[in-house]
């Protein structure tokens, strides 16, 4: 887990901050998530049609599910520094889906530090470059450039 600071944050651009555990994206997971969605296409619920019929002949993973568990793993990799009271969503720069991920594969987060941009009352956007990583694959399943907007604990007290 990385100890970063958001004083500390500007020298550690270009870092790696960390690589999270594995995680299984199971077919449970994946129903769960077309039940939230309402995406229940047949190459991800269906997996008798997804072996006879997918070019990957298994049920995949929805993109935005792979997408979805940048955010859990990126806090396990610690990338919240600690002095920091909350880092919320602040968007996304650029989305590649490289790669799918098979039910019951496994996936882990490659986080490294892209950038930091300074905002008002102390706050940071940080700029991280997400490689999701499928076990025994050559290609991620996906490179994400998110934006987190960070508040430091100092004005969390104040407001």
């Amino acid at each position: 887990m990385s100890k970063l600071t958001l004083a500390g944050l500007s020298e550690r651009i270009g870092e790696e901050l960390g690589l999270s555990e594995w995680a299984t994206i199971d077919q449970a997971r994946i129903d769960a998530f077309a039940s939230c969605t309402g995406d229940h296409q047949w190459i991800h619920v269906d997996v008798e049609r997804a072996r006879r019929e997918s070019p990957f002949r298994s049920p995949v993973a929805h993109g935005y599910l792979a997408l979805a568990m940048v955010a859990p793993l990126s806090m396990q990799v610690g990338v919240i520094p600690g002095d920091a009271a909350a880092g919320l969503n602040y968007g996304i720069d650029k989305v590649r889906f490289l790669a799918p991920v098979p039910a019951g594969a496994r996936v882990r987060l490659r986080v490294v530090l892209a950038g930091v941009e300074p905002k008002e009352r102390g706050q940071v956007v940080m700029k991280t470059r997400n490689t999701l990583e499928v076990e025994g694959s050559e290609k991620p399943a996906l490179i994400a450039e998110t934006l987190a907007l960070l508040i430091p604990a100092t004005e969390a007290r104040q407001s």
